[in-house]
């Protein structure tokens, strides 16, 4: 990380952004700004680089539908301004705010809890880079994924069906989400001489 500070994303910029994810312009299959939040939390705190064309790819799932150059410049920049956001909190050791609700109760049974698809974009972008991401040590790369690991409901360990079960357990391991973020990004960043 460069000693420039970076122009952090705004609240209204943000609006924009989630407004673009939404839109006909993108995929149905593209992350939302939940989604693309979860993605480059994991992008920024993953233990060997990640191509912005590569993250760009699967957040937009293929090539957006741009009205114009000056849309894609736009839009693009806000999610280089995110991901810079997200970066310069986890340099900066600063809780990682989640534009989402740290819970797995859903006013509606039919629709996937929000923190459930931050989680989900999340482990998408450790599966970018599993292998790094296990390679030193795995044990406690997976103990701290685990919380995660609960919310993203994408593994079918017994384990972690238990732990989904116990609504109190899962509820307080999805608490713990943003203080495991800065957890990864120092294993990987700030390694213990």
């Amino acid at each position: 990380m460069t000693v420039n500070t970076p122009v952090l994303i705004t609240e209204d910029e943000l609006d924009t952004l989630e407004e673009f994810l939404f839109s006909p312009a993108v995929s149905e299959e593209a992350l939302d700004l939940i989604g693309a939040h979860g993605l480059l939390c994991a992008v920024n705190i993953s233990p060997s680089d990640v191509p912005e064309k590569e993250w760009l790819t699967l957040l937009f799932d293929g090539e957006p539908k741009w009205e114009s150059s000056q849309q894609k410049e736009e839009m693009l920049g806000l999610l280089r301004k995110l991901y810079h956001t997200i970066g310069n909190d986890l340099y900066s050791d600063q809780e990682i705010l989640l534009p989402c609700e740290l819970s797995l109760e859903t006013d509606d049974e039919d629709e996937l809890p929000e923190i459930t698809l931050w989680a989900q974009a999340f482990m998408e972008g450790v599966f970018l880079r599993e292998d790094q991401w296990f390679a030193d040590d795995e044990e406690t790369v997976a103990g701290l994924l685990l919380p995660i690991m609960v919310a993203s409901d994408l593994f079918e360990d017994e384990d972690i069906i238990e732990v989904r079960r116990d609504r109190s357990l899962s509820e307080e391991m999805c608490n713990q989400i943003p203080e495991v973020l800065i957890d990864l990004y120092l294993n990987y960043h700030a390694p213990e001489k």
